[in-house]
This record gives C-alpha cells, structure tokens and sequence, in this order.
C-alpha cells in the first residue's frame, strides 16, 4: 500500500483521481481490482495536501455507483453463464464457494446486501452482477447502490483524512512517527474490512449447516414414554418400550416380537 500511495504521488492530481474512478469502478463492474487500497492510499494523500479529500471521495463514489450499475446491467443480460465465466476467470475471488456465499446474503438480506455489500470485499465486486442476474429491481438496486457508495467513499477517505491531519499536526516534527501513524492506520481500516467479510463468511456457512438436515437411515424414532413404539433399524420390527409399568416387547432380528416377561 506504501509502493501505491508513492505511485499517486507522483501523478497530478486530475490523474490521481480518474484512477480512483477507474479502479473502483472496474472493480464494482466484477473483476478483482485493488479499489479499497486505491482509495486508503489516495485518502491519506490527501492528508500531505497532495490532493483534494473532496475529489478523493467524489471520484470514489462516481466510480462505486457507475461501476455497480454497469455490473448490473452486464449482469442481468449474461445471467449465471457470466458468473460461471467469471468464476472460471478468477476462481479464487469469484469461485464457486464465493458465489455461493453472495447468494446466501442476497437471499437473506435482500436489497441491503448491496448496501452492507460496498464494505464488504467479496459483494463489492459482485454485488452489481448478482443483482442483475437474480433479476433485482433496478429502483431498489440504485437506490441501495448510491447510498453504499457515498457512505463508503466519503466516510472512508474523510476517517482517514482526518486521523492523517491529526497526526500532521501533532507530530509533525517527527516525520518518520506520522509515517508509522499512517501506515497503521490503513493496516486497521484493512482489518475491519475483512473481519467484516469473515462474520458474512462465517454467518452463511452457520446457514448452510443449519439447513442440511441428516436422517439416520431414514427412518421415524418416536419417543419412549408412554409405551409408544420406536423402530429399530434391526430386523425392522418394531420395540415397544416400557414406562410406568407398561409391558416392554423387543424386536428379535428374523423372528417374532416377544414381550418382557413372556417364556
């Protein structure tokens, strides 16, 4: 991420933000691309006053939306072929188990996905071509799409604009401290991204357990009080178990039932 912020220092800053623009909107179309270290980096530039934090986060946010929204239409014409061509493309970011997992929150959240989506890594690159393939309504996908874009966007390049100022000017006669600062706090704003998509990871695959039911054998164990007859996967007959002074009569594998006490 420093090798990056070093690049974009070197760049004028109409071409810093047309790359954060590209970036992140390739990215939202569904191909991998690093937008959210673009976007640290480009935000802590902002921070040395080499660019505009407002032009940080409106090239964000144009690129998020634009780029959601050309997902979304690629999506809906390509359906899953597309997805399948992706996920053959780039299996270990668009596999899958990857798509799996976006379905699931999808088919749980709805429409919010796309929103929740825009800070979580694996939904922002698939957020727009999954809406569009599960044929979600455009209105609702726009809406959700912009809001997740702006909050996204502006909120991460002002936090860390913020602590990159902050940290310029109480230390800035320690120029190698305000490196470590900023550094790290990149590195955490990283972490939290990611801890995010591990609870989303780990919440669908709770899910998925939960909902595959396993039957031993297949076959009904009724409860044993009140004499009520359980089947036994030996010989198939049935064992009539006692309680309260009921009789007991076993299942004897190849012959008949017997009952307790009879000779």
């Amino acid at each position: 991420m420093i090798d990056v912020q070093h690049w974009l220092s070197a760049l004028p800053p109409g071409m810093v933000y047309l790359i954060v623009a590209g970036v992140i909107g390739v990215e939202s179309m569904g191909v991998p691309l690093p937008g959210e270290i673009v976007l640290v980096s480009s935000a802590l530039l902002a921070a040395t006053g080499v660019v505009e934090p407002e032009w940080v986060a409106s090239a964000a946010a144009f690129g998020a939306i634009v780029g959601d929204s050309v997902g979304y239409a690629v999506g809906r014409r390509g359906g899953r072929p597309l997805l399948a061509r992706l996920g053959r493309r780039f299996p270990k970011h668009l596999g899958p188990a990857q798509l799996a997992r976006a379905e699931q929150s999808f088919a749980r959240h709805g429409v919010w996905a796309v929103f929740f989506g825009r800070f979580v890594a694996l939904l922002r690159i698939l957020a727009g071509p999954l809406a569009g393939a599960l044929h979600v309504p455009y209105r609702r996908f726009l809406l959700a799409n912009a809001a997740g874009g702006l909050v996204w966007a502006f909120g991460t390049t002002y936090l860390l604009y913020s602590v990159g100022r902050a940290a310029e000017h109480w230390l800035k006669d320690i120029s190698w401290a305000g490196l470590v600062l900023a550094v790290l706090a990149g590195l955490g704003s990283t972490w939290w991204l990611r801890r995010r998509a591990h609870r989303v990871e780990s919440a669908d695959g709770a899910s998925g357990v939960e909902a595959a039911e396993v039957t031993s054998g297949g076959q009904a164990v009724a409860g044993a009080s009140g004499g009520q007859p359980t089947e036994a996967a030996s010989g198939g007959q049935p064992t009539e178990v006692a309680s309260g002074g009921q009789s007991a009569v076993a299942a004897v594998p190849g012959g008949e039932p017997t009952r307790a006490g009879e000779h």
